[in-house]
């Protein structure tokens, strides 16, 4: 069976999004949960968080950022294209509840996943105040869509090209600290840093946190033990306790490491890939 291409958008330079058809996980799939898929024969799992699903017309939305050699050729792929494999719904469902008044920091690709948590805090009654981060303007993601679904909005720029001039934290910090604003709950999506700092302050604050973590991770069942890390004193893979933790829970030096147990070796084969694309268009121009 596979799994075909019904939509293909590039979002930033590097930023693509899939719509794929995939019924059955469109009508299990819950806010938090992720898939893993293989696009061709030779290609290699990857995990993705589901950024959106749609259970009457049978779709899953994935944005991934082209980064590596499997998303370059990923983003080769286009409508009526087809993935080989496509496994999920994985990982638990975020426990949304009422909680009040919540703030969703997502920092890079990780507003993504911020999406469906942002629509299930809704759902559930809550307001929502969300503060999206990227390096650049050119990097921002989702920002009508997002916009569109929360109570309050914030873009937030590392170069100040968007928004704020600065880091989604220093942002909660200034609302928090200078404007007395109160929240009863925070997500935290992002890069490992992001998702740490964040963390560290909310635990001075009180604030319950919920992040979601994204290591190494090769079969989603438990099985391989690639994300496995250490939380609360105990060891908890990612796969199948998570994608979504406590934040002032998680150890993050250890989740950290093996967030970047691989980072040389992706390097050598995103490298080695662009060298073959090279060689193969200069073939087809000569």
């Amino acid at each position: 069976m596979t799994y075909k291409i019904v939509e293909s958008e590039k979002l930033t330079p590097v930023t693509i999004k899939l719509v794929i058809e995939a019924p059955r996980v469109a009508k299990a799939a819950k806010p938090g949960q992720f898939i893993i898929l293989r696009a061709f024969e030779h290609s290699e799992r990857i995990p993705l968080t589901i950024a959106d699903s749609d259970a009457e017309k049978g779709t899953v939305t994935i944005i991934f950022q082209m980064v590596g050699k499997s998303t370059k050729e990923m983003g080769m792929l286009r409508v009526n294209d087809e993935i080989i494999n496509f496994l999920g719904p994985l990982g638990k469902p975020t426990g949304v509840h009422e909680f009040g008044v919540c703030v969703v920091l997502g920092g890079g690709l990780g507003v993504a996943p911020t999406y469906p948590e942002i629509k299930a805090l809704k759902a559930a009654g809550n307001k929502v105040v969300s503060i999206m981060s990227a390096r650049s303007a050119d990097l921002l993601i989702l920002e009508k869509e997002i916009r569109e679904i929360s109570d309050e909005y914030y873009i937030t720029t590392d170069d100040g090209s968007k928004g704020f001039h600065g880091f989604g934290i220093t942002l909660l910090k200034k609302m928090i600290e200078e404007e007395g604003r109160k929240f009863d709950f925070c997500v935290a999506i992002g890069p490992g840093i992001m998702m740490k700092v964040v963390s560290e302050y909310t635990k001075e604050k009180n604030i319950p946190t919920m992040v979601s973590l994204a290591p190494i991770m090769i079969d989603g069942t438990g099985m391989c033990g690639g994300c496995r890390f250490t939380y609360d004193g105990e060891t908890k893979f990612v796969c199948v306790d998570g994608p979504g933790f406590d934040g002032h829970k998680v150890d993050w030096p250890s989740i950290n490491r093996r967030m970047g147990s691989y980072v040389y070796e992706e390097k050598v084969a995103s490298k080695e890939y662009d060298h073959k694309c090279k060689i193969g268009l200069e073939n087809v121009r000569d």
